[in-house]
C-alpha cells in the first residue's frame, strides 16, 4: 500500500488492508488480512478445548466511531463510569464528558479497531440463546460466562502460544479501562500504533463535523498521552 493509503488505513478511513470478502463472511467481521490464519489458528485450538470464541467486532471505519462519539455527547448512547454504571452527563463539563466518554470508547481517527488488527472475543458456547451481549466486566472477570474462555485465553498469551495476540488494556493504568475481551494482533497493531501521532489525530479530528472537537484538540496532547498510547505492550 502506498504511504497516503496507509495513513488513511490508520485513522479508519481506508479499507484495503483489510481481508478478503471470503473470509470476512466465514469471520462475520472484517479484520486486517494478516491476521485472519493467526485467529483461525486461535479458533481451532480453543474449539479443542471446547471454547467456541467467536468476535463479536473487529473492524470499525471513522465514520461509525464518529457516530458513537457523538451520539455519546448528545446523550443517546450511555457513558459509562469505570464499573459500567451509567452516568447522569448532565452532571459533567464539557471536558469531564471527553475523559468519561473515552474510558470505554475511544476518539475517531485513534481507535484500534480501525486498523483490523484488534476484536473483541467471546464464547458463544456459553452463551446463552437469546443474550445480548453487553461487553462488560461482569461477563468476563472470574464467575462470569465467559470467564473461563478468558483464562484459556490468560494462559495461552502468557506462553506465548496465542499466535501474536494480547491484551492492549489488561489492567487500569488510569485510561481506557480494562477489556478483558479486547485482543490485539501484535506484529501489525504495534507498528500502526507507531504511526498515528498527535500531529494525524489532530488533522483528522479537525476536519470531522464531531461534537465537542473543539475540547478534544485543546487537550489533545495528554488525550493522547493517557487513552491512546497508556496501553500494555506485548511480550517479546
Amino acid at each position: 500500500m502506498s504511504g497516503d493509503v496507509v495513513t488513511l488505513a490508520i485513522v479508519g478511513q481506508d479499507e484495503a488492508h483489510l481481508c478478503a470478502t471470503v473470509d470476512a463472511r466465514l469471520l462475520g467481521v472484517r479484520l486486517h488480512r494478516d491476521a485472519v490464519e493467526p485467529f483461525l489458528q486461535l479458533w481451532e485450538d480453543a474449539g479443542a478445548e471446547g471454547f467456541d470464541i467467536t468476535i463479536h467486532s473487529a473492524f470499525r471505519d471513522f465514520a461509525r466511531q464518529l457516530s458513537i462519539w457523538n451520539r455519546k455527547v448528545a446523550g443517546t448512547l450511555p457513558v459509562l463510569d469505570s464499573r459500567g454504571t451509567p452516568i447522569d452527563i448532565s452532571t459533567l463539563t464539557p471536558r469531564e464528558l471527553v475523559y468519561a466518554i473515552l474510558r470505554w470508547s475511544a476518539l475517531p481517527g485513534a481507535s484500534r479497531h480501525h486498523w483490523g488488527t484488534d476484536l473483541d472475543v467471546y464464547d458463544a458456547a456459553a452463551t446463552p440463546v437469546g443474550y445480548e451481549l453487553q461487553l462488560v466486566p461482569a461477563e468476563v472477570d472470574a464467575g462470569g460466562m465467559h470467564a473461563p474462555l478468558h483464562e484459556w485465553l490468560d494462559a495461552r498469551i502468557a506462553s506465548g502460544t496465542a499466535y501474536d495476540f494480547y491484551r492492549p488494556y489488561d489492567a487500569d493504568r488510569g485510561g481506557v479501562a480494562p477489556e478483558r475481551w479486547h485482543l490485539s494482533y501484535a506484529p501489525i497493531a504495534t507498528t500502526y500504533a507507531q504511526w498515528l501521532t498527535p500531529e494525524l489525530l489532530r488533522t483528522t479530528i479537525a476536519g470531522a463535523d464531531m461534537l465537542l472537537k473543539e475540547i478534544v484538540l485543546e487537550h489533545l496532547e495528554d488525550l493522547y498521552m493517557r487513552f491512546v498510547i497508556n496501553v500494555s505492550q506485548p511480550h517479546a
